[in-house]
């Protein structure tokens, strides 16, 4: 059974005993203060063993205050302007230790590059719509044992479709082969590059490349000035895309995400788009 997304007060969060965890994905403005207790006690309640709290900077006080830590920032995260911090706290001790997660110090770059992305004969990049939600879950469903997010319920994508989620994929002659998702925030200005998957006929020929330019140019067409995304820590190909794409290393999630059959720690990466 999925976690479940939720509100308290006016801000976001998703929970359960998947990821047993405590993710706020969305901070109301007011909610600050009395916010990291009501997770905590969430958490306690539920017998989870984790908090992970995605929110500006400047809100970061009353967290560190009761006990949470910095593990990753992202550098103008909100409106280009101010920084967002991705804030933990770890109700058993045990989780909060990975220690075969690294960093390749070949990915460790400037952060700045150029690239040209060929789009394989016979294959084309398109925005997807309600009407791909069947065989975009059937790609996911196939690709993912576990994810943190019911992607292989086509239910749900139609759902993110109409909630500022963009997927885009791409297609050839036998149908969808590979897609990705860019969950656009307007009053942020961000967008989390996620989602990618391609099946592994397709794999190595540079589809995850072009979905994620596609998205980056949506994304601007809409404003957004700041991209991220959170890519597990030991798969070094999803690292390598995003490093090789201009994205800047910020931090790791040690043992965050129920993803592939096991919970992992995950990498954070940034680029600027304006």
């Amino acid at each position: 059974m999925p976690d479940t997304v939720t509100r308290i007060g006016d801000s976001l969060l998703q929970h359960g005993p998947a990821n047993r965890r405590v993710y706020l994905m969305h901070l109301a403005q007011g909610d600050e203060g009395e916010m990291p207790a009501r997770l905590i006690s969430l958490a306690q309640e539920k017998g989870y063993t984790k908090v992970i709290a995605r929110i500006p900077a400047g809100a970061c006080d009353p967290f560190y205050a009761a006990g949470f830590h910095l593990e990753a920032a992202i550098p103008g995260l909100y409106g280009g302007e101010e920084d967002g911090c991705f804030a933990a706290l770890f109700l058993d001790p045990g989780r909060s230790t990975d220690p075969k997660v690294t960093v390749e110090r070949s990915l460790l770059g400037s952060g700045e590059r150029e690239r040209s992305v060929a789009i394989p004969e016979g294959c084309r990049i398109r925005e997807a719509g309600p009407a791909d939600a069947d065989a975009v879950a059937d790609l996911y469903a196939g690709t993912f044992e576990t994810y943190p997010f019911p992607i292989d319920d086509p239910a749900y994508l139609r759902r993110a479709m109409a909630d500022h989620v963009r997927f885009f994929v791409a297609e050839a002659d036998d149908g969808i082969v590979a897609a990705s998702s860019a969950e656009i925030d307007p009053e942020g200005r961000n967008a989390e590059m996620t989602d990618l998957a391609v099946r592994p006929a397709w794999r190595g020929r540079g589809l995850s490349s072009a979905l994620l330019q596609r998205m980056e140019r949506a994304a601007r067409d809409e404003g957004i000035r700041t991209a991220y995304t959170i890519a597990r820590a030991a798969w070094y190909p999803v690292n390598r895309l995003f490093a090789g794409a201009g994205y800047r290393y910020s931090g790791t999630l040690i043992n965050n995400t129920q993803i592939c059959g096991r919970c992992e720690s995950m990498h954070v990466w940034h680029r600027r788009l304006d």
